[in-house]
């Protein structure tokens, strides 16, 4: 390295030690400042202040960023939160529709001098119209046999059809192989309800429908009416809601047909009664009313 080079290193240096001193004095200095003072005040201002706007963009940068991982932090809390808030909320409401459900079935079973089984449903197979097609029940071989009936709080269900090992399924009464004797409370008039099978609704229609004679004017049905069962086949109780007639399809003077809306929708039944024996008849010389006999040998517990 040359005389000429190390002069111009040391002169650099020189600079860069004396020229932020000098700076560092005229910001210091107070009252009047000096021509050199002023100079330099000058050229190195817009300098400081392109430093500082750098230094305060990575700064805010930096601020914006932890704010963000902080708010992001938050938001996976509040999520798991509202998860965990929405996974109790729905255990509540199950619980809450199981212990409305059980207390319907109370209620019928205190009116129902039959013996009876309680069951939970665990299967509910679907037609392409998002109807139930049948029930499955947790009652097997040991417990239910076929042709059994089967209520829930709101009146009948259907009848038990196939038994397997633990479990049992149940036809609806909406179903054509369905029958189910009921009366018309306000006419007196009696009929068979049988199942329409449709794979959109659970209409159940009423062929033969008698008119009483002793009803006079009003015998004929009405849309609107209640449809309860009427006792006889030896299989639901007597006084049990089926449902509304909702349509008088046929009234030729002596026999009407209707259509008749079940008043239990199968898709809410969660539990249910099978009746293991019919209840007996009525004994009116009786004081304390009758229990069925027990079914296949033994009473349920």
């Amino acid at each position: 390295m040359t005389l000429r080079h190390r002069l111009v290193d040391w002169l650099l240096v020189a600079l860069l030690i004396v020229l932020p001193a000098l700076v560092l004095r005229a910001s210091l200095s107070r009252g009047t400042t000096s021509p050199l003072d002023r100079a330099l005040l000058r050229i190195t201002a817009p300098l400081e202040a392109g430093v500082s706007w750098v230094v305060e963009g990575i700064g805010g940068m930096w601020e914006r960023y932890v704010a963000l991982v902080d708010i992001e932090k938050e938001n996976r809390e509040l999520r798991a939160d509202n998860d965990e808030l929405r996974k109790q909320l729905a255990t509540t409401s199950r619980r809450a529709f199981d212990v409305e459900a059980l207390e319907d079935l109370a209620t019928v079973k205190r009116k129902t001098p039959a013996d009876t089984l309680g069951a939970r449903v665990i299967g509910a197979p679907l037609s392409p119209q998002f109807r139930v097609l049948r029930l499955r029940i947790d009652r097997g071989e040991r417990e239910v046999a076929p042709g059994m009936p089967v209520v829930a709080g709101g009146g009948p269900v259907g009848r038990v059809d196939k038994v397997y090992g633990d479990y049992a399924d149940v036809t609806l009464i909406s179903d054509p192989s369905s029958s189910i004797e009921v009366v018309i409370p306000r006419t007196g008039g009696r009929g068979m309800l049988t199942g329409l099978g449709r794979p959109d609704s659970y209409a159940c229609t009423i062929e033969w429908l008698e008119r009483d004679s002793a009803a006079a004017g009003n015998a004929k049905i009405e849309v609107g009416d209640d449809v309860v069962t009427s006792g006889l086949g030896a299989s639901f109780p007597p006084g049990l809601v089926v449902g509304k007639i909702v349509k008088v399809a046929h009234d030729d003077g002596m026999f009407q047909r209707a259509e008749v809306e079940p008043a239990v929708d199968v898709s809410r039944v969660r539990a249910a009664l099978v009746l293991l024996a019919p209840p007996p008849p009525p004994d009116p010389d009786a004081k304390v009313k009758k229990k069925s006999e027990p079914a296949f040998g033994g009473r349920a517990l």
